[in-house]
């Protein structure tokens, strides 16, 4: 792998810092990757961000009539829940904050939990979530419709209107309009590589194209011959004005999207198929945007959104933007150095419980250790694994969070409950993407089913955890949305959670009950390589997915062995 960086691991904040050294307007949030503006109104702040290597999306669209503030992950993988909330309070003023966000479970989760919590706080938040996506069915089996390219056509019509003066609720619907009403689907020549990862995501032969991808390196719904570029065009929005109902007549805009390694003299022809194949159906072009506007790093490849417009929406398309990336005219300066903004604190809390539990983080050490030796030692299988069906990132992602917990361990409460409480705020702090805040709401449920206890003697000890483990997977059930036979990681803790409380009804010891519940956990991973997956990454693939066990199931079944090998130590 070749690649002009530094530290794979630093990758965004290296980024960040070269936008704003030459962006002064540019400000970063300390301590965080965040870009906000350096200079802000007291107009309605416009948020959005997302995983890390799409640029110039989403840092580069921060600025006057767009962006207020873009919140970046790591590469492909959503921010944390905690940056979310970070980045919230610091632009929140009188007007409000809107948050758009694409259609991926990890971004809708993310950003969604941080809403809530500033609402509490006493913000004003909206949410408008983008899913422009024509490739998937919007009522079909997968896990929905992703956010694609024209995600940035909202953000320019939210910021135009915020930059107006309108109320949050109006900027609110205004984005809800553009986000219903613009399709994108796209096409790839070949894949890109992550760089954590080091490995392509996908290959393709000389001969073939993926067709309705998305945005993280993963395959499309499917490979197909490659083709003269005016017949992609026309597949691409045969399927795009077919979805929206376009007819001869109707107005749109056009932005046509590179993926990050296409050369502008192909999205110069892209463009040129695209203007022909709309006047000979009628359609009114009325305006065009060619460029990188939203990648998958070296991705060879275009996007096309199309967007229904009206004079008050090409109102607010023309509207002046003063950003980085969207086509404008641009200043130049260099900054002399690079300018932060103090992150805002929360609010002080009065009345928390401390419940003044001891007795479980010694206990509990050398389990957790076990737990998180198993996970590192398995990264680079768990990463391979996930290179078949999704992104390449979890064996990355839960190595970090195990890296989190060693660090953090010292700082946790003194009873079963706070150790599980601390671990859960430690993974959703290092871990991006969807697996951070899954694995925190699995540990915090699953922390108030251990409230009050210690350790007991004999085998009452499995009772305590077969409970705190069947109340944490009910409650990732009830949030994720996903059942057994989904293909998640529920496949492995769902029989696992059941299995270990069945033994234990039956009057086995507590060592032999969760000796039952690995193996249902392993049974329950294994058998997920012969299910088409419903939610998750995976369910973009369909039936590609075949053969190849769930990494997030997978890792499930690894950890509870290793919780069960150490948790004699902890009894």
């Amino acid at each position: 792998m070749k690649k002009l960086i530094n530290d794979a691991q630093q990758v965004v904040r290296d980024t960040l810092e070269g936008l704003a050294w030459a962006h002064p307007e540019i400000a970063l949030l300390e301590g965080e990757t965040v870009a906000v503006r350096a200079h802000r109104t007291d107009t309605v702040a416009i948020v959005s961000g997302g995983g890390s290597g799409h640029e110039p999306a989403h840092a580069g669209y921060v600025g006057e009539g767009m962006l207020t503030a873009a919140v970046c992950g790591d590469v492909f993988a959503s921010p944390s829940v905690d940056t979310i909330l970070d980045t919230i309070r610091t632009v929140a003023g009188p007007s409000g904050v809107l948050l758009i966000v694409k259609s991926y479970t990890g971004d809708r989760l993310n950003f969604g939990l941080a809403a809530e919590l500033a609402r509490a706080e006493g913000i004003a938040v909206r949410t408008v979530t983008v899913g422009d996506d024509v490739a998937l069915a919007a009522d079909g089996e997968s896990a929905g419709r992703r956010g694609l390219a024209g995600t940035v056509l909202v953000h320019k019509i939210a910021g135009a209107a915020a930059a107006a003066g309108a109320s949050l609720d109006e900027v609110a619907r205004e984005a809800e309009a553009a986000a219903a009403a613009v399709g994108t689907m796209g096409v790839a020549l070949g894949s890109c590589t992550v760089p954590a990862a080091g490995r392509p995501g996908f290959e393709l032969s000389d001969g073939e194209l993926e067709l309705g991808l998305g945005i993280h390196g993963e395959a499309g719904v499917r490979r197909v011959p490659a083709a003269p570029a005016a017949t992609l065009v026309a597949t691409l929005l045969e399927q795009i004005t077919a979805d929206r109902g376009l007819k001869a007549g109707d107005r749109v805009a056009l932005l046509v999207n590179g993926l990050g390694g296409t050369p502008p003299m192909e999205l110069s022809i892209v463009t040129r198929d695209c203007a022909a194949w709309l006047a000979d159906r009628g359609l009114v072009l009325e305006r065009v945007w060619t460029g990188d506007f939203l990648t998958a790093l070296e991705m060879p490849g275009v996007s096309l959104s199309v967007l229904p417009v009206d004079d008050a929406m090409l109102a607010r398309l023309d509207a002046p933007a003063e950003t980085p990336a969207w086509p404008a005219a641009h200043l130049g300066r260099p900054a002399r150095e690079v300018t932060t903004v103090a992150k805002a604190v929360a609010p002080e809390r009065a009345g928390d419980d401390d419940r003044g539990v001891t007795g479980g983080r010694a206990a509990l050490r050398g389990p957790v250790a076990g737990v998180c030796a198993a996970l590192t030692e398995a990264e680079a299988h768990l990463t391979a694994l996930d290179r078949e069906v999704g992104d390449g990132d979890l064996g990355i992602s839960l190595l970090r969070g195990s890296e989190a917990i060693l660090r953090d361990y010292d700082t946790y409460g003194d009873s079963p409950a706070a150790v599980l409480r601390g671990m859960a705020a430690s993974v959703r702090r290092a871990i991006g993407g969807t697996s951070g805040p899954l694995y925190a709401v699995l540990l915090v449920k699953a922390a108030a089913a251990l409230e009050g206890e210690q350790h007991p003697s004999a085998d009452a000890w499995a009772d305590a955890w077969a409970d705190a483990l069947a109340a944490g997977t009910e409650q990732l059930a009830r949030l994720g949305g996903a059942k057994q036979g989904d293909r998640t990681m529920l496949d492995a803790l769902l029989p696992a959670a059941a299995a270990f409380r069945t033994a234990l009804s039956e009057g086995l010891d507590g060592e032999t009950a969760l000796a039952r519940a690995v193996e249902a956990a392993d049974k329950g991973a294994a058998a997920t390589a012969e299910v088409t997956a419903r939610r998750g990454r995976s369910s973009y693939l369909g039936e590609r997915a075949l053969g190849h066990p769930d990494p997030g199931a997978v890792a499930v079944a690894l950890w509870l062995a290793a919780l069960a090998e150490h948790l004699a130590d902890a009894r």
